[in-house]
């Protein structure tokens, strides 16, 4: 909706949320490269240490859900009210 004689419409989420958004997608990118690699050359070859580090079973899923609950909060924060001359 647009305040009465100012023609500027109101966004329901301000400048400050908008970082907020683009930080929490970028953990999220974050997590996701943790979760890479594990590849091997010889296909004949397992190496259960690389594929099943804490790394990737652990870490990165936790960085990834941060990331998730971080753009819920950016979501859902209140952005701040301007003044009104």
């Amino acid at each position: 909706m647009a305040k009465k004689g100012t023609g500027k419409e109101d966004f329901a989420l301000g400048p400050e949320n908008y970082k907020l958004l683009i930080i929490g997608f970028v953990i999220i990118v974050i997590g996701f490269l943790l979760m890479i690699g594990g590849k091997t050359d010889d296909p004949a070859v397992f190496n259960e240490e690389e594929i099943f580090s804490f790394r990737r079973i652990t870490l990165a899923p936790l960085v990834v859900l941060f990331g998730f609950v971080f753009e819920i909060y950016a979501i859902m924060k209140k952005p701040k009210a301007k003044q009104e001359e």
